[in-house]
């Protein structure tokens, strides 16, 4: 009898997948940061608040000073703080640049600030000098630019903050306008009489004549009152403002006349 054979066993051994490297994923626990301290919040934000109130004052100031450089101001902050302190109808009007005698501008600058052509609304030598001398008054270190941006918008005082805001405004100035503009606009508002300011005002209180029809002599004697225009008149000049003006025409001519500014 022939022997049965056995079906052949198959055998199947069954490897365990492999896991790529790629294909574990390993679990990565991160520590949490700790949380900012209370007073470096507030520290951000007073100085994010400060940034803030930093750009708002520069958009302020510039919108307070750069309007002027193209129109015309219809009053000044000491025109106003004249006319409710001592209750007085202020003489004023408006006179452009192309109406002045030439004479005008240049005995103001011999008079007031000789530097004005070259620097950039401070004389800091002046300043260096001023106090050195210890005087009572800082009016000589005082530029036209410093003027202009206290006659406009500021009151008279020595506080540090009046001073500060002086320095600011007359930066503004400075950058925004032009020599020029500086200068007209200073002669329109500086004052030159009780109650009379501008050029326009002086002349034709004083000598009965426009701006533009002023001698050397009368330029002169308009100038040599500025520091104190209260107490010293350009009609009836005393004898220390007939030596002033005297002074203030020699120092034109030592300058070269009206030429010395036609650069501005």
């Amino acid at each position: 009898m022939p022997k049965r054979s056995h079906p052949t066993t198959r055998t199947f051994r069954f490897r365990p997948r492999e896991r790529s490297p790629s294909a574990t994923q390993t679990r990565t626990f991160k520590r949490r940061a700790p949380a900012d301290p209370a007073y470096r919040r507030v520290g951000r934000l007073i100085w994010r608040g400060g940034l803030m109130l930093v750009a708002l004052g520069l958009l302020v100031s510039i919108a307070l000073v750069l309007p002027w450089r193209w129109l015309t101001p219809p009053t000044t902050a000491f025109m106003l703080r004249d006319q409710i302190a001592n209750s007085r109808q202020i003489d004023h009007r408006w006179v452009a640049w192309k109406d002045m005698s030439p004479y005008l501008p240049i005995a103001v600058v011999a008079a007031e600030d000789q530097k004005f052509p070259r620097h950039h609304g401070f004389d800091f030598e002046a300043i260096v000098e001023a106090t050195r001398e210890h005087r009572g008054r800082m009016r000589g270190a005082s530029t036209i630019s410093q003027q202009v941006a206290k006659n406009l918008f500021l009151w008279p005082g020595r506080s540090l903050v009046r001073k500060g805001l002086e320095a600011w405004l007359t930066a503004l100035v400075e950058t925004l306008w032009s020599k020029r503009r500086i200068l007209e606009v200073y002669l329109n508002v500086a004052e030159f009489g009780p109650g009379i300011y501008g050029a326009g005002a002086a002349s034709e209180t004083f000598f009965q004549r426009s701006p533009s029809r002023l001698n050397l002599r009368q330029a002169a004697l308009l100038a040599a009152v500025l520091p104190s225009p209260r107490r010293m008149s350009a009609a009836r000049p005393s004898a220390y403002v007939d030596r002033r003006a005297r002074e203030i025409a020699a120092w034109v001519r030592k300058l070269g006349g009206p030429q010395y500014l036609s650069d501005l």
